[in-house]
């Protein structure tokens, strides 16, 4: 009689998929509401950005995993930040940075519309992904339009879309249950 191996446990893991760090492994924990930005959603979305960020500033304000912010920096971003309030989600977060040897990246560990609320500077694209199941996204975009520079872009992730009454939409696609879209102020 055959024996069965036994089930390896699942690796949490989104790939990089372009820039410095292109096809490098970010590992994450199984934390409610975390679903990392797919490839393709990601490649789409760095297509619409341009694939350099060549001295721009971003923010990653519900990172999770920290594809989006991870990205970011490997493709050429001056400084990204990466806020993130789970402890699991963070110390996967500081682990990856450390691997990455990712010195352009900030690690914060706060609620992410609290941290807006400070004089946190302005960011040239700021990726807001936050569980769905919170609904919080209209009050972060327009927590998020006073810390945007002029010509900066948001982009957004939702599961149902929000009154984007005051916002001007560039790009929008949709995978699966995710809608998404970059937005500018209108």
């Amino acid at each position: 009689m055959a024996r069965l191996s036994p089930k390896k446990p699942r690796t949490n893991q989104v790939r990089i998929i372009g820039g410095q760090w292109r096809r490098r492994s970010l590992h994450f924990p199984d934390v409610p509401g975390l679903r990392p930005t797919p490839d393709r959603v990601r490649e789409t979305l760095f297509n619409w950005l341009g694939q350099r960020l060549d001295d721009l500033r971003c923010l990653d304000l519900f990172a999770g995993s920290g594809a989006l912010g991870f990205e970011a920096a490997s493709r050429g971003a001056r400084a990204v930040v990466l806020v993130e309030r789970d402890r699991l989600a963070l110390a996967a977060l500081r682990t990856n940075k450390e691997v990455l040897a990712a010195d352009r990246v900030e690690l914060v560990a706060a609620d992410g519309l609290a941290w807006l609320a400070g004089d946190r500077g302005l960011f040239d694209v700021i990726f807001l992904d936050p569980p769905f199941s919170d609904g919080i996204l209209p009050k972060a975009l327009a927590a998020a339009a006073t810390r945007l520079a002029p010509g900066g872009r948001i982009y957004a992730e939702f599961g149902t879309r929000p009154n984007l009454d005051g916002w001007h939409i560039l790009r929008e696609g949709r995978a699966g249950l995710s809608h998404f879209c970059l937005l500018e102020p209108a």
